[in-house]
């Protein structure tokens, strides 16, 4: 496996780990695509370290756990900022 790759996929468990965070903000913080960076952490990290890989799996597990949640979410404040505009108009 190349180096950087090996480089990139322990750069972006550590990230999870340390910040929380989804595939989905992980890969717009290093640019790349939420396939590459989903692909790093579960299945190239696993040959690389596999007790990083463990830590974040914990953490995908949790986030995969309450998407639901975020959706409902993310739904609630699309159509509030939707009304505030329509009624500040």
């Amino acid at each position: 496996m190349n180096r950087l790759v090996e480089e990139r996929a322990v750069e972006l468990g550590n990230y999870i780990i340390k910040t929380k965070t989804t595939v989905r903000n992980a890969a717009k913080i290093f640019g790349i695509s939420k396939s590459t960076v989903h692909k790093d952490v579960s299945e190239r990290l696993k040959n690389i370290n596999s007790k990083l890989y463990s830590d974040v799996k914990v953490i995908l597990k949790i986030n995969k756990s309450q998407r639901h949640i975020r959706g409902g979410l993310a739904t609630k404040n699309k159509y509030a900022m939707a009304k505030s505009k329509n009624s500040s108009s």
